[in-house]
């Protein structure tokens, strides 16, 4: 059996440090999702559902369960729905539009072409679709489709390689930005069928992604964080770590990384070892970067942004910066 344990923070990332919710499945859990707006967790594992919550009075139990006929791969939880939460999972080559009470809705299913990234929105889902390999005319893309009438709104290209990742709801209006098997960052406009930008930065692929108005910010398997602006096409900064990062997201004045290793049970981390303490570098790590916006504009930018031509190099710990010389 698999647990979920459920964390509450409320005040800072230094609380929380005890369950105040646990529940498990049979098998493998294969997707999970945090709602937004409440406290609401989704969890998929095998051909199962779970959508818990908790009431006025904090007390958590099971909102939803569902049976898929597939083996779920991919689940997200839609934002700003009335009444019992809503889910759209990915189970192979078919996706689900799941809401207790109603019977599941298929949004997209074609035979063969198994679906490679999910996200969606308050009105919209999207996902990215690998093509046959044989067909020309049958490449990867992106599908777009109405999540109230289940049609498909537009259809997104792009060049070869699997749809890595994307997103959907944190992007601005009519904006969605993915990525590529083949390290590009993909930024498209919903209004057109190519992609108004491709970026280009990291070695072994890009894992995950998140933009607003004018910068796209994206993880890499070789450990990289880079920030792009997108209205030049050019990179502003990058901060390396040792693990691939599975997961970031950023506000107007903070960025949370995390940095998963792929070797899950090295040395020194079973009970059958001589010494139960791994080191360091296998270990998993979460970075949480705070950005000032209470100073000044002039000195809330960090120091090395402000780096002159005295200094001898542009430089920091592990943050490099594309033009660290801005202030001659």
């Amino acid at each position: 059996r698999t647990s979920i344990v459920s964390y509450i923070g409320r005040d800072s990332l230094l609380v929380g440090s005890e369950p105040i919710h646990r529940y498990q499945h049979n098998q493998k859990i294969q997707g999970m999702a945090l709602s937004t707006e409440g406290a609401t967790v989704a969890t998929a594992a095998g051909f199962q559902v779970k959508v818990e919550s908790a009431n006025d009075k904090g007390y958590w139990g099971t909102l939803a369960e569902f049976e898929i006929q597939k083996w779920v791969s991919l689940l997200c939880l839609v934002p700003q729905t009335s009444g019992c939460p809503a889910a759209v999972v990915a189970a192979e080559d078919t996706i689900y539009f799941l809401k207790e009470g109603e019977p599941a809705k298929v949004l997209h299913c074609v035979y063969g072409q198994p679906v490679t990234c999910l996200d969606v929105s308050a009105k919209e889902v999207a996902c990215g679709v690998r093509g046959f390999g044989w067909l020309i005319n049958e490449t990867n893309k992106i599908l777009l489709y109405n999540v109230e009438t289940g049609q498909c709104i537009t259809q997104l290209g792009g060049p070869l390689g699997d749809f890595t990742c994307l997103n959907l709801q944190e992007s601005p209006p009519n904006m969605l930005v993915s990525l590529l098997l083949l390290c590009r960052v993909m930024v498209y406009d919903l209004r057109r069928s190519e992609p108004v930008s491709s970026l280009h930065g990291h070695q072994l692929g890009v894992s995950g992604v998140q933009m607003d108005d004018w910068k796209v910010v994206s993880g890499g398997e070789e450990g990289l964080v880079c920030m792009w602006d997108q209205r030049m096409g050019s990179k502003l900064w990058e901060m390396h770590a040792r693990h691939p990062v599975r997961h970031l997201r950023f506000n107007s004045h903070s960025l949370i990384t995390a940095n998963v290793p792929n070797e899950k049970t090295p040395r020194g981390a079973s009970i059958t070892d001589d010494d139960l303490t791994a080191h360091r570098r296998h270990r998993g790590i979460i970075y949480s970067y705070e950005f000032s916006v209470d100073q000044l504009v002039a000195e809330s930018v960090l120091p090395i942004c402000r780096s002159s031509y005295n200094e001898m190099t542009g430089y920091n710990y592990n943050i490099g910066l594309v033009v660290p010389y801005d202030n001659i």
